[in-house]
């Protein structure tokens, strides 16, 4: 239950629509709860009617009437109200919560994603929220309007008959005990949910992420045997949670009804025995038990409710609790990324504890081309994500204009580099803004832009034969795109920017040789004056480099020009005479 009181600071925000509600909800519960009276009244009037001591009229009968149809219309009125401002209370809640989860998502650094699979983090913004979403409407709004039920109830049994009253809440005590048990079953099961789901969800995304392999191997009714797998340990875990909800509700109802039979029996001996004055009393007993069934029919569904959400605002929390390991040190502006040096840099994955880097020394300077390449799991790309602080070193110091790169503005190091990933990733969106996405979407001469980016890249060509040309929306992850469609857009993205530091990550691997070559001169249009660094295995990419850099279990083994690398007749050497054969 304390994972709730992080929800605090919304309803603090909101305390006037909230408290406006409330007022409604009493409001709402008076005029309920004041058509007792009028049933009593009515209820003697035409006592004394059958008894012969009144003669019935018309417009008494039409009085009687038009008074309830007062107070039920009024408390129809007030009902309407209060769900406007605690109901919508609740989706405005739940919006800001969904915006502040996926704001600190954003903030994550990469080995958080690492950690957790996509389905998790879906299942704990969407349906952890929908279960918090439950508490702050509904169960807020019952619970406040059971108090005002049972107080204004209380209050109008009371002046009529101490001892009746006394009879119609004894049950409470049994239920309260009842209630306080069952309570902690239902969180327990309701946490059992969660997880089970988050799984089931996980499931399910992996596989319509991975349908094309999963065909390819022909593995459709594996991937569905273990999704039913999970789906089985989901449904079994929400039946046994159905199942102790199930059973608490009828026995709520049987205190009810053991309430009512007991105002009927004891009522009427008192009526008998002439120690209530009044039938209308009893009648009035019978319709207040009856609008009490709700509220305490209600605590089972409330208290699953909170429980529920106590589960899923733990699960949120959480994450919402963890920090990220990279962060902006500084606001302090960035002029410009000059020289980089890597001085004795060493770097081991937190997940793996695979060391990717060994005291590893390399120098970049302003407008210099450094190629890196080496055999596969060298570290090449580790270095990428080092120079866009992806990842903290774990020893040494990267100087970005002499100053270590931990104290430089996180945000504005980034936005002045271009960076192509080796694993391409396309957003469900039109080929345009897909290239202009790291632009503002009002820049001035945006078309001319994005289509000078694209002709550098060497896709013009191609997506002028699209549908749509540069209007073409391509599939999820730009499934409807080849691989060399697909790398030579997100190298399009990249050069729009106008970077000062250009990083290629093995990302021209699905093009061919002849349009390689092209994009490689264009480049060299593009960066003059500008830092890049080019990683690939390709030879043909990197031989025009200031600096090639060889890279083999994480040390450089090898550095120098084109020629001087061949002159060494090393590894690199190795490499060129392999890719010419």
């Amino acid at each position: 239950m304390g994972s709730l009181r992080y929800l605090n600071k919304y309803f603090l925000r909101y305390k006037y629509r909230l408290l406006l509600g409330f007022l409604f909800i009493a409001i709402n519960n008076i005029l309920l709860i004041s058509q007792g009276e009028a049933i009593r009244e009515a209820t003697n009037e035409f006592e004394k009617i059958v008894s012969g001591k009144k003669t019935a009229t018309e417009s008494s009968i039409l009085q009687m009437a038009a008074i309830l149809l007062l107070l039920a219309l009024g408390g129809g009125f007030f009902m309407f109200l209060k769900r406007q401002f605690v109901i919508v209370l609740s989706r405005l809640i739940e919006a800001d919560l969904k915006n502040d989860i996926y704001g600190h998502y954003q903030k994550l650094d990469i080995a958080f994603y690492k950690q957790n699979n996509t389905g998790d983090l879906m299942n704990r913004i969407s349906e952890d929220v929908g279960k918090v979403r439950m508490y702050i409407g509904p169960a807020v709004m019952y619970i406040v309007d059971t108090f005002f039920t049972i107080a204004t109830g209380l209050f109008f049994m009371l002046r009529q008959d101490a001892f009746l009253t006394l009879v119609v809440f004894i049950p409470l005590p049994v239920l309260s005990i009842v209630i306080f048990k069952v309570s902690e079953m239902i969180n327990k099961k309701s946490t059992k949910v969660q997880e089970d789901l988050s799984q089931l969800t996980s499931q399910a995304q992996e596989s319509f992420s991975g349908i094309r392999v999963i065909k390819a191997y022909g593995k459709e009714n594996f991937f569905t045997s273990m999704f039913f797998e999970k789906a089985s340990k989901y449904r079994l875990s929400a039946l046994s949670l159905n199942r102790t909800e199930a059973a608490f509700h009828p026995f709520i109802t049987l205190m009810i009804g053991l309430s009512l039979m007991a105002v009927i029996y004891f009522g009427g001996r008192q009526y008998i025995n002439g120690e209530i004055l009044e039938i209308g009393i009893i009648t009035q007993f019978i319709f207040l038990v009856y609008k009490l069934t709700w509220p305490f029919a209600s605590l089972g569904w409330i208290t699953s409710l909170i429980q529920r959400a106590a589960a899923s605002q733990t699960r949120i929390n959480e994450f919402l609790q963890t920090e990220p390991a990279i962060k902006n040190p500084t606001d302090k502006s960035l002029e410009n990324i000059g020289t980089i040096e890597f001085k004795n840099v060493s770097f081991t994955y937190d997940d793996t504890k695979v060391q990717a880097l060994k005291n590893v020394s390399f120098t970049i300077q302003q407008g210099e081309t450094v190629a890196i390449t080496g055999p596969t799991g060298s570290g090449k790309s580790t270095v990428a994500g080092l120079l866009t602080r992806m990842y903290d070193i774990n020893s040494g110091s990267i100087l970005v204009n002499k100053e270590e790169i931990t104290k430089v503005n996180l945000y504005q190091l980034r936005s002045k580099t271009g960076y192509v990933p080796q694993e391409v990733f396309l957003f469900s969106d039109t080929v345009k803004n897909n290239i202009a996405f790291g632009l503002l979407k009002d820049e001035k001469q945006l078309e001319a832009k994005v289509t000078q980016a694209a002709k550098d890249a060497e896709v013009h060509s191609n997506i002028i034969d699209f549908p749509h040309t540069y209007e073409t929306v391509v599939g999820e992850r730009g499934v409807t795109l080849s691989g060399g469609q697909k790398q030579r857009i997100s190298i399009a993205r990249a050069i729009i920017k106008e970077p000062e530091l250009l990083i290629f990550d093995d990302c021209l691997s699905a093009v061919d040789t002849e349009t390689e070559d092209k994009i490689v001169t264009n480049l060299k249009r593009i960066m003059k004056g500008r830092s890049s660094v080019i990683i690939s295995h390709r030879v043909s990419s990197i031989k025009h480099a200031d600096k090639i850099l060889y890279l083999k279990d994480g040390v450089i083994t090898e550095q120098g020009s084109h020629e001087e690398l061949l002159a060494l007749n090393g590894s690199y050497a190795e490499l060129s005479r392999l890719q010419t054969l």
